[in-house]
């Protein structure tokens, strides 16, 4: 699959942070088993992947706006783009040795998401979508999945820890959900999730209090790859409002109804 221009520079830049995290992932092991020293660690190697993030992207795309976990929002020259970035979605299983995070990269045009990649460097696994050009996974066209009963369906969701606020509607929506469905899954990377939602390994997936850089990639990913996805509250808009709800089409509307009460 050919993409653009700006695709392929979000493309080169999400291996190559991915990479530098790999190589920094290996020695998470080897750290000391103090928080301290291991979210050190992780920290820098957060800040040094997105360094690189905004030095590929901000270098061949100067006018742009950025918006990111580690740096916040920088307004560009162009006020219709805006690279959100999260240079490493799941940082809490990084810093256990779990290999499951990710790179994620938007390109919004006029407050739309154009393009999405999400890269799941330790397992080599590139999401990436366009609009109007569908959803790939590496050299592979992905779609949602065909499933049309709940029953069969499995859906996943981040719960809220550390004492957070949203815990109490989030064990309300799992006591709704889980005696009518095949099992719920949380593996601590939205970014993640949302991509296997639209390579049809998950039906379904709904969280609470997500940032934008979370979402915005895999908003496309989903939509390209024949999913529906909304804020949590139906007439909200899901970057603003922090929540999403998105499944496949036939599990949507049962789904969305479990969730939303």
């Amino acid at each position: 699959m050919i993409g653009s221009a700006n695709l392929n520079i979000m493309i080169k830049a999400a291996r190559k942070a991915g990479r530098s995290l790999v190589k920094d992932f290996r020695e998470v092991e080897n750290l000391q088993a103090s928080m301290k020293s291991a979210g050190d660690f992780v920290s820098k190697a957060d800040i040094a992947a997105e360094k690189i993030l905004r030095e590929e992207l901000m270098g061949a795309r100067p006018t742009y706006g950025w918006l990111a976990e580690e740096s916040g929002e920088t307004p560009g020259e162009d006020p219709t783009r805006r690279w959100i970035v999260d240079p490493l979605d799941g940082t809490t299983n990084f810093l256990h040795g779990l290999p499951h995070w990710a790179v994620s990269i938007a390109l919004e045009h006029k407050g739309q998401i154009v393009s999405g990649v999400i890269y799941d460097a330790a397992k080599d696994e590139l999401f990436f979508a366009e609009k109007g050009a569908g959803a790939w996974m590496n050299d592979t066209r992905i779609r949602v999945s065909g499933r049309h009963r709940m029953i069969e369906s499995i859906f996943a969701t981040g719960l809220p820890f550390g004492g957070r606020s949203d815990l109490p509607a989030t064990l309300q929506d799992l006591a709704r959900l889980m005696p009518v469905c095949a099992g719920v899954r949380r593996w601590g990377a939205a970014a993640l999730d949302m991509a296997y939602v639209a390579s049809g390994r998950y039906e379904g997936f709904w969280e609470r209090r997500l940032n934008a850089w979370d979402m915005a990639a895999g908003i496309i990913l989903v939509r390209e790859a024949g999913g529906l996805i909304e804020a949590l509250e139906p007439r909200g808009t899901i970057l603003e409002s922090g929540e999403v709800i998105c499944a496949n089409e036939p599990i949507f509307d049962s789904f969305a109804k479990v969730i939303r009460g």
